[in-house]
């Protein structure tokens, strides 16, 4: 039975995710590291545009457009050559990727990516595939892409392949703050396995069945926090004042590091103090980059 090609273009969003909390749970014999972590996603997001043609395109443009590949290195181009080996579909793709959330930064913008293309070519080729097939795509591609994939608050174990759904989360809202630096994971993950050889066994706070105001929500991800924050600071000595400064902002119940950074967030109750935290932090500190709800990319 054949695939029915459309020939119009789609086009579709890749959230950013934030780490709210990340925890390193042991390490496999391959050297993978298993961690636990709060995945959350955020109004920051990637636009990919895609279309049937000749030849396999990828064309990059937007803010963060210089730090990403237009080769098959690209994580577009790698989802949808897989999506194509598993579905039959002889036709290439060509697409424009419009990148908004910043390269190497902890926020799954690559992962996002490709998740993002993987659903959008499942709907575009009416392959009509079961979210559990997707699933497994995904984890071909990178730890962060199944959770991606969800696009909804997760738990994350293993190496990231399996997923929960997070507690119930209160209304908050986040700013988003990064010196400008690129800080590869793999780097990041080197600096951790240097100073911690061995991995001893712990007993991690327990998580609730949901939280009732920010306030507790703020004091469990205090207890948990990010244990690749050491690593990722002698890696980009930059995050330091990032994450001083957002833990200064007024109104702010939590600030830490998404994932290996180097993006840090802070949470607050609002929009309206988000925003208000970020129109600050812009006026002293305009070379950093900055997102929060509302604010205008590109």
């Amino acid at each position: 039975m054949g695939i029915t090609l459309i020939a119009m273009p789609f086009d579709v969003l890749a959230p950013a995710k934030v780490n709210l909390f990340l925890n390193v749970t042991g390490r496999r014999d391959d050297g993978y590291h298993l961690l636990e972590s709060l995945f959350v996603f955020t109004g920051l997001a990637d636009r990919i545009d895609g279309w049937s043609s000749e030849l396999p395109h990828i064309h990059v443009s937007g803010e963060f457009a210089a730090g990403v590949s237009a080769d098959q290195a690209n994580l577009v181009l790698q989802a949808c050559e897989l999506m194509r080996r598993e579905s039959g579909v002889a036709k290439p793709m060509s697409f424009c990727l419009e990148k908004y959330v910043p390269v190497a930064a902890g926020l799954g913008g690559g992962s996002a990516d490709a998740a993002a293309t993987l659903s959008a070519l499942n709907d575009y080729w009416e392959l009509n595939w079961p979210q559990h097939r997707l699933l497994s795509l995904a984890r071909e591609l990178g730890a962060d892409v199944p959770a991606c994939l969800i696009d909804k608050p997760v738990i994350a174990r293993g190496i990231g392949d399996e997923l929960s759904p997070a507690p119930a989360l209160p209304s908050y809202a986040l700013l988003l703050a990064n010196p400008r630096v690129e800080t590869p994971t793999p780097a990041v993950f080197k600096a951790f396995a240097r100073a911690n050889p061995a991995i001893a066994a712990r007993s991690l706070p327990s998580l609730p069945a949901g939280w009732d105001s920010v306030a507790a929500l703020a004091r469990d991800l205090a207890a948990r926090g990010n244990d690749l924050l050491p690593a990722a600071l002698s890696v980009t000595p930059g995050i330091t004042p990032v994450l001083e400064a957002l833990r200064g902002c007024e109104r702010v119940a939590y600030a830490g590091l998404s994932g290996s950074g180097a993006t840090c967030f802070a949470l607050f109750a609002t929009d309206e103090d988000a925003n208000a935290a970020g129109e600050a932090l812009l006026h002293d500190h305009a070379e950093w980059w900055f997102w929060w709800p509302g604010k205008i990319m590109g």
